[in-house]
C-alpha cells in the first residue's frame, strides 16, 4: 500500500513537473532561509564564547577600593589595602579557586638600544598563563625556580616585541625595566585588542622581582580562576571573607571591586538566546509562505482531480485512503523541497566562509567573527520546522479531498 502511496504521489508531481518544481523550490529556499538563520544564531554564539575565552571566563578580579559604608567601627572613606596575607586567606577558605596570584603594575621605562618606550609591566606569579588565559608564542614563561631565585626575566606581549625588537628575535635579549636589566625568556601570542587597549603591549615579570621595581607589600589587585559554576556564590564569599578581614561592609562594592567575567558571559548567553528564538520565528514565517504555496497547490490539484477521486471512491476507497493519498503527495515535496533546501544552505554557507563582527572593532580577533556552522542540532530544528509546516500544509487539501462526496464528485466537469 505505501508503495501504492508514492507510486501514485510520484505520477501526480510528474504530470504536473512545472508547479510541482516550482512549489518545491518555495520550500527549498524557505527551509534554506531556517537552516542559515539558526546557524547564523550559532555562529554568533560561537564568536562570543570566543572572544570571552581570550580573557578567561572563570575568573575573578579583585581590586580593593575606599569604603562608603560604616561598619566594624571604621568611618567610610577608608582605604582596603590588600597584602599577600589576603591572597593565602582567600585560597584557604575558598577550595574552588584554581589559581590565584598576587599582581602589581606600573607603568615603566622599557628600553632596547636606542628604542625607548612607557608600557605597564606586571608583576605575578606563574600561574597567571593559566589565569588570563595566555598563550606562548616564542620561548617560554617564567617558572616556579625563577619566582623563588628572583630571577630577572621577562616574557613580553606580541606588539612590546614588535615595538622594541621588530623583525629579529627577541629570546635571550636583555631589555631595561626602569634602568634594571631584565632578560626576554618568552613572546606571547597575540590577543583580542579592542580600542586602545594594551593588552598585548605588556611585560610579565616574577612577581617576587617586581619589588626591585616598586613596593610590592601592597597589591593592585589579585587575580584567580575557579572550577564551579555558582560563579555568585563565588562573588559572594570573596566579600564576605575580606569584608571580615578588612571590617568593611559586605554589601559596600566601593570598598572591594570584583570583576566576575562569568556575569557579562551569562548575559551574552541569554542574548544569544533571545537572537536564536527571533531568528528561527523570522525562518518559520518564511518557510511557512511555502507552506501557503503548497497548500494552494494542492487544493488547485483536488480541485482538478475531484472526478478522479470520484471514481476511487465508486470503487470502494475510503475516506482515509484518499486522505493519506493527497496527505503523502504534499510529504513528498515537502521532504523533496526540504532536501533540496539543506543542500542549498550547506553550500551557501561553506561559500560565505567568515562574517565581520568583532575583527571591525579589535586586532587579532578572527576567531570572534561569525561562522555559518551548521551542527546537528539546528539541523534537527530544520527538520522539525519544516515536518510540521508540510504536515499542516497538507493537511487542509487532504481532508477536503476524503470528504468529497461521491456521487457529486463524479458529476464534476
Amino acid at each position: 500500500m505505501i508503495r501504492d502511496l508514492f507510486q501514485e504521489s510520484y505520477d501526480a508531481m510528474r504530470y504536473n513537473r512545472r508547479r510541482t518544481a516550482l512549489t518545491m523550490l518555495g520550500m527549498a529556499w524557505g527551509i534554506a532561509t531556517v537552516v542559515m538563520l539558526l546557524a547564523y544564531g550559532d555562529g554568533f554564539g560561537r564568536a562570543c564564547a570566543n572572544i570571552f575565552a581570550n580573557f578567561g571566563t572563570k575568573m575573578m578580579i579583585v581590586v580593593p577600593g575606599r569604603s562608603s559604608m560604616q561598619a566594624g567601627g571604621e568611618k567610610a572613606g577608608a582605604p582596603t589595602r590588600v597584602t599577600l596575607d589576603d591572597v593565602d586567606l582567600l585560597s584557604t577558605n575558598i577550595p574552588q579557586i584554581t589559581h590565584i596570584t598576587p599582581s602589581c603594575e606600573k607603568q615603566a621605562t622599557i628600553q632596547y638600544d636606542a628604542r625607548s618606550f612607557t608600557m605597564e609591566v606586571n608583576g605575578e606569579y606563574p600561574n597567571t598563563l593559566a589565569i588570563r588565559a595566555l598563550s606562548m608564542g616564542q620561548g617560554r614563561f617564567y617558572n616556579p625556580e625563577d619566582q623563588v631565585q628572583r630571577a630577572r626575566v621577562a616574557v613580553i606581549g606580541s606588539e612590546t616585541k614588535e615595538k622594541l625588537f621588530s623583525g629579529r628575535s627577541a629570546l635571550g635579549e636583555h631589555i631595561r625595566i626602569d634602568g634594571v636589566s631584565f632578560e626576554v625568556v618568552g613572546v606571547l601570542s597575540p590577543k583580542m585588542q579592542a580600542g586602545d587597549d594594551n593588552i598585548n603591549r605588556v611585560v610579565y615579570v616574577p612577581f617576587t622581582t617586581m619589588s626591585d621595581l616598586k613596593d610590592t607589600h601592597y597589591l593592585d589587585s589579585i587575580w584567580f580562576n575557579y572550577e564551579t559554576n555558582d560563579y555568585e556564590r563565588i562573588e559572594q564569599s570573596v566579600r564576605y571573607i575580606m569584608a571580615a578581614q578588612h571590617k568593611f561592609n559586605p554589601a559596600d562594592r566601593r570598598a572591594l571591586y570584583v570583576a566576575n567575567l562569568m556575569v557579562q558571559v551569562h548575559q551574552f548567553e541569554v542574548i544569544t538566546i533571545g537572537l536564536k528564538i527571533l531568528l528561527a520565528f523570522i525562518g518559520t514565517l518564511t518557510l511557512g509562505i511555502g507552506g501557503v504555496g503548497l497548500m494552494n497547490i494542492m487544493l488547485v490539484s483536488v480541485t482538478q482531480r475531484t472526478r478522479e477521486i470520484g471514481i476511487e471512491k465508486a470503487l470502494g476507497a475510503r475516506r482515509r485512503h484518499i486522505f493519506v493519498q493527497f496527505l503523502a503527495e504534499a510529504l513528498t515535496i515537502t521532504f523533496l523541497g526540504g532536501l533540496l533546501g539543506i543542500i542549498l544552505a550547506y553550500v551557501v554557507s561553506f561559500s560565505v566562509g567568515r562574517l565581520t563582527l568583532y575583527s571591525a572593532m579589535a586586532k587579532h580577533a578572527e576567531a570572534g567573527d561569525i561562522r555559518l556552522m551548521i551542527n546537528p542540532v539546528t539541523l534537527l530544528v530544520a527538520v522539525v520546522i519544516l515536518a510540521a509546516v508540510g504536515l499542516i500544509s497538507g493537511m487542509v487539501p487532504a481532508i477536503r479531498a476524503s470528504r468529497l462526496d461521491p456521487i457529486e464528485a463524479l458529476r464534476y466537469e
